[in-house]
């Protein structure tokens, strides 16, 4: 792992029309290959064999899928040269996981793609996210596809809709990366007054970074899948010298670094009442704040642990394995599994 000095200076990079050309290259490739994926692969994994095996729907939905999610952090650190550096707890792979993260721009879910590659879970990440991304054209599409929840940030709407999805990921052969942000909407110095605000009036923790954490998501999640989790991941996001837009992400000139801060959970650390639950997420959050604010002035979250630099090769490996079908043995040993499966074998 790459360790980041104080003395480290990185800028705002300047939009050139190279840039530009660059960035709707790059977008115009990522449609396309979504749109791809979907026509030659999505009615297959999530229409055709879902008739016969959710399991083995997902799982073949995930092997595919997985090689079109790894074109993003491509373009964020190899096209883009944006560096990703890590820090906290070393997760292990494919872990079934509930992993909740602050929402300081747009984009950060984008940037847990950077992670869920390097764990091996890719293709098996799901996030609970507002139900207008779920109608974009293409992406959108892709998103239904890999079974992310949408929600109108209204529990009296969602809760029904949710319960439901949660309901369908319960199978422990499935690996698992559920990812939600409970403040429920991108971070805003209008927004953090308000939350700040509405703190005070109710004797509630002010924090500086943050808005204040929405529970009832949470707790639903913990409610219906507690059973079937390995853990919880309390991510933290930072990014060196302004947060970026999707737009900033595409064309390269935002951000420079992307720190990305995981502490693991054990479901035993965390209680069961609701009331008690709400209490913890209360009490992370202030800790994650405290992290924030050391980050904005120390320039880094503290180093306890490591992941690996993604690697041109890495990529490339990936793909290759999919173009040349070095991952057959999974999918011929799914493939004859699901054979059995199917004739009552």
């Amino acid at each position: 792992m790459e360790v980041p000095s104080a003395k480290h200076e990185t800028m705002h990079r300047r939009l050139t029309p190279l840039r530009v050309l660059r960035g709707l290259i790059c977008l115009l490739v990522l449609l396309l290959t979504a749109f791809m994926m979907i026509v030659y692969c999505g009615f297959f994994s999530t229409v055709v064999l879902r008739l016969f095996s959710l399991h083995y729907s997902r799982k073949v939905t995930a092997f595919f899928f997985s090689s079109w999610l790894a074109l993003w952090p491509f373009l964020f650190e190899k096209i883009n040269k944006t560096k990703v550096i890590f820090s906290g707890d070393d997760v292990p792979a494919r872990e079934r996981v509930l992993l909740i993260c602050n929402h300081r721009t747009e984009v950060d879910w984008m940037y847990l793609w950077d992670l869920a590659l390097r764990k091996d879970s890719l293709g098996y990440i799901k996030y609970i996210l507002k139900s207008s991304l779920m109608k974009l054209p293409v992406f959108g599409w892709s998103f239904q596809i890999l079974e992310f929840i949408p929600v109108e940030r209204k529990w009296e709407v969602d809760e029904a809709k949710m319960r439901q999805m949660l309901s369908k990921f319960k199978d422990p052969r499935d690996p698992l990366w559920l990812v939600l942000f409970p403040e429920g909407t991108d971070f805003t110095e209008q927004k953090c007054l308000r939350s700040q605000k509405y703190a005070a009036e109710n004797g509630l923790p002010i924090l500086k970074n943050l808005l204040l954490p929405k529970s009832k998501g949470f707790n639903a999640c913990l409610e219906d899948l507690r059973s079937t989790l390995d853990a919880v991941y309390d991510v933290t996001i930072g990014y060196k010298h302004r947060c970026p837009s999707f737009l900033d992400n595409v064309f390269g000139v935002d951000p420079s670094e992307v720190h990305i801060h995981i502490r693991r959970v054990t479901l035993d650390d965390i209680p069961l009442s609701e009331s008690e639950v709400t209490s913890w997420l209360m009490d992370t959050f202030q800790r994650k704040d405290q992290l924030l604010s050391n980050f904005n002035s120390e320039g880094y979250f503290p180093l306890h642990g490591a992941e690996l630099n993604l690697s041109t090769v890495f990529i490339h490996k990936q793909h290759q394995e999919v173009l040349a079908g070095k991952t057959s043995f999974d999918m011929t040993s799914s493939i004859i599994q699901m054979g059995r499966f199917m004739s009552g074998a």
